[in-house]
């Protein structure tokens, strides 16, 4: 399980609706919605 950094929810890796990868980590999603804020703003999110 991981955190998805826009909204704090648990995600499971293998079950993420949606990933991104920035800087070479993958981030994993609760929604589509999540990653496409992320994309716009990755540095405010990413830690």
């Amino acid at each position: 399980m991981t955190t998805d950094p826009v909204c704090g929810m648990e995600v499971d890796e293998t079950k993420a609706t949606a990933t991104s990868v920035y800087h070479g980590k993958t981030f994993y999603f609760c929604s589509t919605g999540c990653q496409q804020t992320f994309e716009k703003a990755p540095d405010k999110y990413a830690k």
